[in-house]
């Protein structure tokens, strides 16, 4: 049976019961409530979200099974080592050929037995779930070769060549360009030499064949053969397809746990060529850990820390974490140097992905990085993850681009390498190549747009996890090496999970509110000024994508409530023949008797009636007097630089008080003198860019062609980037992401279009998780 409309109180007879439960939320069991139907007109659309017992039934099961999730998660952060991943069957070939240093038998016996273990039903080895001709020939004939150096298990080799010879045709695609395994070049030539000398016959055509090895020698033509043996570089993750090897330098090249740049298939070939013990006691230690297998890589810890705290993070669920986020970036600023970053912290090497994405996530975490790590990838003003790459990477652009959002006034290098990963993700994405030589995720290409559309400056949290909630790939997600690999704790079925159970959660919490701050808007009667259902919907949208977290809907609210109080007194002032009179005698009324002001507004004339609502909203957003009369004050110096071009802009230091004050932090630096410099140059940016970036909006012009003025809002972004991010004012951390949630959201309106916000809208609060 269906009741009245559901509504929860949003005016408590005193603010601290206000906040202690802020809205009511119905019951399983509570007869009261039945079936309701919320109405919420959206674009002119009645959307009729209805709330019955089965809903809130299955709410109670989601809202159990969270927790589980959680824990897990946790449990798996807390358990991070050197890197879970998958085990490469090519390099447990290399290791299954070696030989004991005191005879004929294999040193590795087990890695034997995972090979034949392991072998696919089609006779190839490798990725199983996901088919990529070179991973399943580089493993296979690798696999092969290991079985005929022991002239064992013939069945076995005999399938695994029939594969061979059955998918040869498929090498010749050309799509294969976009995927290609590193070093394949080099290695796959050095395999079909191997099987020659063993006698497996491939059956590939001999026009084929002279391809495979001219493409290998014009490789090979183009390395200084000083190169390899000089310095850590990329060519010695192939060291097993090189030619003419002195080996008395590669092992001055060690790391020091004994490998070859942490590969054990490199690592097994220098062993087999040199019986060096370092080498060997790497491999035995592999092997022990992988029961038989090697990895392509092993360890991989600092790659998996970073990338797993990057995932938490776009998935909206790191508030959940914040103590193994912590752990996390701690164990990589271990590492940091301006000599930048690699996947393990075992190599005296470094990639321009790794290093990106670690100084991005230590800088936005508060830790002191510079950008001169990322400066050595720079050559001819262009920049690269290796040193003589062939081909550049997409997600390597992509990282960069990421990184040079979070640049501080005067990093020239940030803002090189942002002007050139901009322009080469922008050009790939216009000859609709968005494929990458590292990563084979589910949409790419949707992280790409993402990133070229909504700049960091202009992007809120809930509107990227929505986003990238469509994005992420969960286990499906593969990454590319000399094979394919999967990472098992970056990406995973469980944060997916988690995480769209979580922002369900808010999509509901986000309803509720939303309904209840209509009705509030209806209640006081503020569609008489001007204010239409839709502008109260925005700047909750606002609020919601800033702080999203459950715990702080006082400070949602009062940032939502304060922006549609705005637009009313803005509307009530522009209706006004004399604006300024208005403004004066409204002040006065402001900062009379606000007790007798809230007992008669609602009797009085339209102007009383909006004084009323205002008095009322500052009485309940506010602790005690101190903080009342602040946020008044606060309400009485935007009414006194009122203008009609700038109400906008100037409105922003009303959110960031009303939010700091609901919360309890604002007042806090009173006793910190030294502090309140910094306090108010954080006002005075964010002041300043909010009234920039709402003129240009209303002169019309976009973010990306305004000239003079984008590149003094740029600056001060980045200034203000400096201040909030730095962390060294003594202003604490929620409030300085105070300043920086209201500047963005100012931003993001004037960067997007009307029918992108509204896009937003629909996608945030109402359109399903599937």
């Amino acid at each position: 049976m269906q009741t009245s409309l559901l509504h929860f109180p949003l005016l408590r007879p005193t603010a601290k019961q206000w906040r202690q439960k802020f809205m009511y939320q119905p019951q399983v069991g509570d007869r009261r409530h039945g079936c309701t139907i919320i109405f919420v007109t959206y674009n002119n659309i009645s959307l009729n979200i209805n709330i019955n017992i089965q809903d809130v039934i299955s709410q109670k099961d989601e809202k159990k099974k969270m927790p589980q999730m959680i824990n897990d998660i946790r449990s798996m952060m807390r358990s991070i080592g050197d890197g879970e991943i998958s085990i490469s069957a090519y390099d447990t070939a290399w290791v299954a050929i070696v030989k004991k240093m005191d005879g004929d038998s294999p040193q590795f016996p087990s890695s034997i037995r995972w090979i034949i273990q392991n072998q696919l039903s089609d006779g190839s080895w490798g990725d199983e779930a996901f088919f990529l001709v070179q991973d399943r020939m580089i493993n296979t004939l690798a696999c092969v070769i290991a079985l005929k150096s022991w002239n064992i298990h013939e069945d076995e080799q005999e399938k695994g060549l029939s594969f061979i010879r059955e998918n040869w045709w498929r090498l010749e695609d050309e799509e294969l360009d976009d995927w290609m395994l590193g070093g394949f070049e080099i290695i796959f030539p050095r395999l079909l030499e191997m099987a020659v000398d063993l006698g497996l016959d491939v059956h590939c055509d001999e026009y084929a064949l002279r391809d495979v090895f001219a493409k290998r020698d014009q490789k090979l033509a183009r390395i200084p053969k000083d190169l390899l043996h000089n310095a850590h570089t990329s060519l010695l993750f192939s060291l097993e397809g090189m030619q003419d090897v002195d080996w008395k330098r590669i092992l001055k090249l060690r790391c020091p746990d004994g490998s070859i740049m942490s590969c054990p298939a490199s690592t097994a070939y220098a062993l087999m060529q040199t019986g060096d013990n370092k080498c060997l006691e790497f491999l035995d230690g592999i092997i022990k850990k992988f029961n038989g297998g090697a990895p392509t890589f092993y360890p991989i810890d600092l790659f998996e820390h970073l990338w797993l705290v990057d995932r938490l993070v776009r998935l909206g669920i790191s508030t959940y974490f914040t103590s193994e986020i912590k752990e996390c970036l701690e164990y990589v600023y271990r590492y940091w140097s301006d000599k930048g970053l690699f996947c393990t912290s075992d190599v005296p090497f470094s990639d321009i992905d790794d290093t990106a994405m670690g100084f991005r996530l230590l800088r936005l975490h508060g830790y002191h990085v510079s950008p001169r790590a990322l400066k050595q990838f720079e050559m001819d003003g262009e920049f690269f993850c290796f040193a003589r790459e062939s081909n550049k990477s997409l997600t390597c652009a992509y990282s960069l681009y990421r990184a040079c959002q979070v640049a501080f006034p005067g990093e020239d290098d940030l803002q090189r390498a942002e002007i050139f990963s901009h322009q080469f993700l922008h050009d790939r994405r216009d000859s609709h190549n968005l494929k990458d030589k590292w990563l084979i995720p589910k949409d790419l290409s949707g992280e790409v747009g993402y990133a070229l559309d909504m700049p960091w400056k202009a992007s809120l949290p809930r509107i990227e996890t929505r986003m990238y909630l469509e994005q992420y790939g969960g286990s499906n997600d593969v990454w590319i090496a000399k094979v394919l690999y999967r990472m098992y704790l970056i990406n995973n079925d469980i944060l997916l999970q988690a995480a769209k159970a979580d922002f369900s959660s808010f999509q509901r919490m986000c309803r509720l509110e939303l309904h209840g701050i209509k009705k509030w808007s209806k209640w006081k009667n503020l569609e008489m000024y001007g204010v239409s259902p839709k502008s109260v919907l925005q700047a909750y949208f606002l609020a919601a994508s800033s702080i999203f977290e459950p715990n702080r809907a006082t400070e949602r609210l009062g940032w939502a409530r304060t922006a549609v109080l705005a637009e009313a007194v803005s509307s009530h002032f522009r209706r006004s023949t004399s604006p300024d009179t208005t403004r004066e005698g409204f002040v006065s009324k402001l900062t009379g008797d606000r007790c007798n002001n809230i007992e008669s507004g609602a009797k009085g004339s339209t102007e009383s009636s909006l004084l009323h609502a205002l008095h009322e909203h500052i009485s309940f957003l506010s602790f005690d007097d101190a903080s009342s009369d602040n946020l008044c004050e606060s309400w009485k110096q935007w009414i006194v630089t009122w203008t009609s071009r700038d109400c906008q802009g100037n409105a922003a230091l009303l959110l960031v008080r009303a939010v700091e004050i609901c919360s309890g932090r604002h007042g806090c630096l009173t006793d910190q003198k030294l502090d309140l410099y910094k306090y108010s140059w954080l006002e005075h940016l964010t002041s300043s860019i909010c009234r920039k970036v709402c003129a240009r909006a209303q002169d019309g012009q976009s973010t990306e062609n305004a000239g003079d003025s984008n590149r003094q809002v740029d600056l001060q972004m980045k200034e203000l980037a400096r201040c909030v991010l730095k962390g060294d004012s003594g202003i604490s951390e929620p409030t300085r992401h105070t300043f920086l949630h209201v500047v963005k959201s100012f931003y993001y309106v004037a960067h997007c279009s009307p029918e992108t916000v509204d896009s937003h809208i629909s996608k945030v609060m109402f359109e399903d998780v599937i």
